[in-house]
């Protein structure tokens, strides 16, 4: 069995959480009670270091945090599990991803739902792409994966399934938003952050 992150290691991951939650709400990514953030605490057996359900994200405070397990029950905290916990499992492991961050932005919902029809929404030729991991240089194209937003967590995270390669960053869903992971909590912050600017470029360039 995998050991459990030491306390003080511990300690450090949630406020890391904390403070890129708070970064993140401070963006308007998300508003109201929006998104759901995950950590990987322990991968045998999984446990996830995670943002409850329905809070404001802007507000949390590291107690607040909760620990779900395999079956997306809560075993630390008082908080509520996100039904999309599933979701954030499946990332996690089919690609080995350490965080998963998922983002209700306007660009993301606007042109996931503008792209479902296609399947994907495809970027390419912006230096920015430089900023995801395996990104060498600006003549690059990527395909963004949409899936069909769905409120049984089993039918969407069999949408997912299909697109969770181990090189991949990110996921959209229709009418919804953004999901995506890195090594680190950091790369999963860096990705989401470059995967948000190229959606808002293509968004205003689309309007051009």
């Amino acid at each position: 069995m995998e050991e459990v992150l030491p306390v003080e290691d511990g300690n450090c991951i949630r406020s890391a959480l904390i403070r890129t939650t708070r970064r993140l709400h401070q963006r308007r990514w998300c508003d109201g009670t929006g998104g759901n953030f995950s950590v990987v605490q322990q991968r045998k057996p999984l446990l996830l270091l995670m943002a409850p359900s329905g809070v404001d994200k802007g507000r949390l405070e590291v107690d607040d945090l909760i620990v779900v397990n395999e079956v997306q029950e809560v075993v630390e905290g008082s908080g509520r599990v996100s039904a999309e916990a599933a979701l954030h499992q499946a990332v996690v492991e089919q690609t080995d991803a350490g965080a998963v961050l998922h983002t209700h932005s306007i660009p993301a919902t606007v042109l996931s739902r503008n792209h479902q029809a296609n399947g994907q929404l495809s970027v390419e030729g912006w230096e920015m792409l430089k900023g995801l991991e395996g990104v060498t240089t600006h003549a690059t194209r990527i395909d963004i994966p949409v899936v069909a937003n769905n409120q049984c967590m089993d039918e969407l995270v069999e949408a997912f399934l299909p697109h969770l390669p181990a090189q991949s960053h990110g996921i959209l869903v229709s009418g919804h938003g953004l999901y995506a992971w890195g090594r680190t909590l950091a790369d999963a912050e860096r990705h989401l952050e470059i995967l948000e600017f190229l959606l808002e470029v293509q968004l205003n360039w689309s309007r051009a």
